[in-house]
């Protein structure tokens, strides 16, 4: 404390040497004041007469191109999101479309499989038809073949041992017969 005590006293003892009062830094003096407000009153007002105008036309072209940009923006987010839906919707579409292709798919698969297997099956069952009566031909053949062979050699041997020729007569061919269809009686019972 000492020393700001010591610094005061220096203070008022330069000030009561001199007897002068000296003058205080804020105190503006006032014709500098009057001028320095009227050349503030007309730089402003060239200021605002001249670039004022620009200044606010630049600003609102500003404004209005984030205005304008934000819209266009906005309609563009719409546009994309429309777009999305649209896409949406024809993937859905087609989702559908496939899974009814494949629907159609396997019912075709079936029919061509079921008609493939009828088919096979009227195919073997006219193989079989045919085999049956190409079997019941041969077997008509065969016996017819082997009727006329047994009647042969029963006359041979009915010849041999009555010991005459008996190929020509009629009734040897009607005793021939009867034979053979009494055969085939005691066969068939």
């Amino acid at each position: 404390m000492n020393a700001l005590a010591a610094v005061s006293a220096a203070v008022v003892a330069a000030g009561g040497e001199g007897g002068e009062e000296m003058p205080s830094v804020l105190a503006v003096p006032i014709d500098e004041l009057i001028i320095g407000i009227i050349a503030f009153v007309i730089v402003f007002g060239a200021l605002a007469k001249l670039a004022l105008p620009n200044i606010k036309k630049t600003l609102d072209a500003r404004a209005d191109a984030i205005e304008g940009g934000i819209k266009r923006a906005e309609e563009a987010q719409a546009e994309a999101q429309r777009v999305l839906e649209e896409y949406r919707a024809q993937l859905a579409q087609a989702r559908e479309e496939a899974a009814s292709i494949r629907t159609q798919a396997q019912a075709d698969r079936t029919a061509i499989i079921e008609e493939a297997r009828s088919e096979a099956r009227a195919a073997a069952q006219q193989v079989t038809s045919s085999a049956e009566q190409q079997l019941a031909a041969d077997r008509a053949q065969a016996t017819a073949q082997l009727t006329r062979q047994v009647g042969e050699l029963a006359v041979t041997l009915a010849g041999k041992v009555v010991g005459t020729s008996l190929t020509d007569d009629a009734r040897v061919r009607q005793t021939v017969d009867d034979f053979l269809t009494d055969l085939e009686r005691q066969a068939a019972r």
